[in-house]
């Protein structure tokens, strides 16, 4: 082989000695190929185990990756001091009438939905492509549930409220408690909470 054949591939296979010396793990770090997990690169073994994924959002819960973007729609939007004043105000309205109704053991939705439109609030309507059309009161049953193996769905009442464009009051009664809160809608859902992903 003539010399210059041979001195262009010096370099390149310095360069593919170099790279196989080096290994790419799976977080992102170059470790020598007979690095052992938790041991430091270039420096002595070590009896910790690897640090928390760089990946991690701060404050996600149990640690999982993107855990705030896979679950911003489980989050209700902001809503305005004097909106939530509003809000809180209409909250205390109607958490009397569900505690009466829940001591009473009345808490299918229909009973729940004449109690509350005595209160002076009207139903809500939407037209069939989703556009609000008037009122501002819903009131559904409880969300269904997988368990032994079927749906099932608990009794109760889901209210929700509509205050303004950006404050609600989420509220519901059922056999084991009774609630009702002020928050901002959510993105997907309106003034109700969305269901659990997983």
């Amino acid at each position: 082989m003539p010399a210059s054949t041979a001195a262009r591939r010096a370099p390149l296979a310095t360069t593919l000695a170099l790279a196989g010396a080096l290994a790419l793990t799976g977080c992102g770090e170059l470790r020598a190929p007979d690095a052992r997990p938790g041991a430091a690169p270039g420096g002595p073994p070590s009896s910790t185990a690897p640090g928390a994924s760089p990946y991690v959002e701060p404050g996600a819960g149990d640690g999982a990756p993107h855990h705030g973007e896979n679950n911003a729609h489980r989050r209700p939007g902001a809503m305005s001091p004097g909106h939530a004043r509003d809000a809180e105000r209409e909250a205390d309205r109607i958490r009397p009438v569900l505690r009466r109704l829940w001591e009473q053991r009345r808490w299918d939705p229909a009973t729940v939905k004449t109690a509350l439109l005595r209160l002076g609030y009207e139903e809500e309507r939407v037209g069939a492509d989703g556009t609000r059309l008037g009122g501002t009161l819903t009131v559904t049953a409880m969300l269904s549930r997988y368990e032994d193996g079927r749906y099932v769905t608990p009794e109760g009442a889901r209210v929700a409220l509509r205050v303004h464009d950006d404050a609600c009051v989420t509220a519901f009664v059922q056999p084991p408690n009774v609630d009702a809160r002020a928050n901002g809608p959510y993105r997907e859902t309106g003034c109700f909470a969305p269901p659990v992903g997983h």
